[in-house]
């Protein structure tokens, strides 16, 4: 099955009087590029999250994770420093008294010193916060991947249509092919028997016969449309499988690159406009697929 690496996942559930909501959210990108948005209380299981999201299945992508959390008993708590706040205030009354100022020194003016409060934190217990932070993870990864199912699900019934429309033109191709290289091979020998008599040198029937021969195979496209139709075989047969596995779009890029080089060849040695008009349809359905499966996890 195809996933596909523009998805979105969310998951939210409440732990000890405390709202987690989770969001997992992807553009494409040739590698995986995770971002990772934390709690402060948790930021420092960060290192982490990229192999759980891995072993979860989202290896490729530009990838935005956050976690927040709302209430509950876990907000930072305060104390003040009271010596700070000591030699504050005799500062501020000081400034007051030699320069003649309004006394305007109030609680929430001293307030905003933010010097003069240490945060204090809850130890942290590592197996505990994991526990936390993996049961939030693992459900909103699992929404992610549902979505980057159905998308390519998606993508993979448009993927087919375009292999059918290249699979029916290249039919087209092997059926005119044949009466091609005859055409070839028949022009080929008017114009030696039509040089050789205006030379007024005597025809060599074998000679003439070998040459071509030898244009004939030269132009012939049996081999490339063979190669062409194994490609596409494998391409559709890796797409359609019900477990993908791990690097399915690299695989089906590198598949598309020789698509492209037997359309290409097949283009080069044909000289027939229909085969050469059906050449460029098919080179620019494999264009439309090469921009599909850019989003292929």
């Amino acid at each position: 099955m195809l996933k596909s690496m523009t998805a979105f996942g969310r998951f939210q559930a409440e732990s000890e009087g405390v709202l987690y909501t989770v969001e997992i959210k992807s553009v494409n990108n040739r590698f995986l590029d995770l971002t990772v948005r934390l709690p402060k209380r948790l930021a420092y299981l960060e290192t982490g999250v990229k192999p759980f999201l891995q072993s979860c299945g989202i290896r490729r992508g530009k990838v935005d994770l956050t976690v927040s959390e709302e209430g509950g008993s876990l907000q930072p708590a305060y104390r003040l420093d009271e010596e700070a706040a000591r030699l504050y205030l005799q500062a501020l009354y000081t400034l007051r008294d030699t320069f003649g100022l309004k006394d305007d020194i109030s609680v929430s003016s001293v307030a905003q010193n933010t010097d003069l409060f240490i945060r204090t934190a809850e130890k942290a217990d590592p197996e505990k916060d994991w526990a936390l932070l993996s049961s939030l993870l693992a459900p909103c990864a699992e929404a992610f991947n549902r979505q980057a199912e159905s998308e390519g699900e998606r993508l993979r019934a448009d993927l087919n249509e375009k292999l059918d429309g290249i699979e029916s033109r290249l039919a087209v191709i092997e059926e005119n092919s044949a009466l091609a290289v005859s055409g070839y091979r028949d022009k080929l020998e008017k114009r030696l028997r039509t040089v050789l008599r205006d030379e007024s040198i005597a025809a060599d029937e074998n000679r003439i016969l070998t040459e071509c021969a030898l244009f004939a195979d030269r132009v012939a496209i049996d081999e490339e449309t063979v190669r062409l139709r194994s490609h596409l075989a494998s391409f559709r047969s890796r797409m359609n499988e019900t477990d993908s596995g791990e690097g399915v779009g690299k695989f089906l890029d590198f598949t598309l690159q020789e698509m492209n080089r037997e359309t290409n060849t097949i283009g080069s040695k044909c000289a027939d406009a229909r085969i050469a008009g059906l050449v460029i349809e098919i080179k620019n359905e494999i264009e439309k697929i090469r921009e599909q499966i850019q989003n292929v996890n």
